[in-house]
């Protein structure tokens, strides 16, 4: 299992890693395309829709991707959207996390496969324009992600006592969610650190924060760290209603795309919109 998680790991990155540093947000922009693609693939199959059906609405999402991207949407500000989809992330992890499996049941299949499609959707716009922000700013963004899960993982094997939600993720604890958040404020003193020995006209997420002033970083900080919890809670909460455990296996010894991008769905329009509030 770990040769494999490596091997996929390995390719991965072969692919990635070369599109996301081209000058051009062209290639990553295509990419996220096909990766997203296979997110509503996934999603359509964990909501219910069978097969041939449900790689239709993975496609036909990658469509309205590109439809969008041709019509310019790309080069425009979105101020809005990110409000919006903030707001609606607020909202749905409130109701689904006091709700439960069976309330998520309980809605019509149409509304949870849309929403789920319309986060998608957000969360590849989100992710390009962070990209046109600047690779500084996506990498810092992307690495907030990985250190929250990390020192969150480390934390609760290490320390883990009280749990979070044992219903949807037995796994974690509240000594990990700590543990994370301890992970990202470590972070940020990298960031601060490397945006200051290599100045850059597009600085880190951590250094925008710090620059409009120490009082934004603290809640900002754990408003982005609760947000990658909850984009992992949720996820779980849906496979355990669709009885999967994984969102599918297309990438072998790691699971699905959902799997691996779930914190992140909210937590990029959570940094786009701090982005767009920092420029003001």
């Amino acid at each position: 299992m770990l040769k494999q998680r490596i091997i996929t790991a390995l390719a991965l990155l072969a692919v990635v890693l070369p599109a996301m540093f081209h000058a051009s947000v062209v290639p990553f922009a295509a990419l996220a395309v096909v990766m997203v693609s296979a997110a509503g693939w996934e999603w359509a199959r964990m909501n219910g829709v069978p097969g041939p059906a449900a790689l239709l609405v993975g496609a036909g999402l990658g469509g309205l991707l590109l439809l969008f991207w041709s019509w310019g949407g790309l080069d425009r500000s979105w101020p809005a959207i990110w409000w919006v989809a903030v707001g609606l992330w607020l909202l749905l992890s409130v109701w689904m996390l006091r709700r439960g499996v069976v309330g998520w049941q309980q809605w019509p299949m149409t509304l949870r496969l849309t929403g789920g499609l319309v986060v998608l959707a957000c969360a590849w716009l989100a992710l390009v324009q962070a990209r046109q922000t600047g690779l500084v700013f996506l990498l810092s963004v992307l690495t907030l992600v990985w250190a929250a899960d990390i020192a969150a993982y480390a934390g609760g094997r290490t320390f883990g006592r009280r749990k979070l939600a044992p219903t949807l993720s037995p796994g974690k604890s509240w000594e990990g969610v700590f543990s994370g958040l301890l992970g990202v404020f470590l972070l940020a003193l990298f960031w601060l650190w490397f945006d200051q020995r290599y100045p850059s006209d597009a600085p880190s997420l951590f250094s925008r924060l710090w620059q409009a002033g120490p009082g934004w970083v603290v809640p900002a900080l754990l408003l982005l760290t609760a947000a990658s919890v909850v984009g992992d809670l949720l996820e779980s909460l849906v496979k355990r209603g669709a009885g999967m455990k994984d969102s599918s296996q297309l990438l072998p010894g790691h699971g699905g795309v959902l799997d691996r991008v779930d914190a992140l769905l909210p937590v990029l329009p959570v940094a786009m919109l701090f982005a767009h509030l920092l420029e003001r």
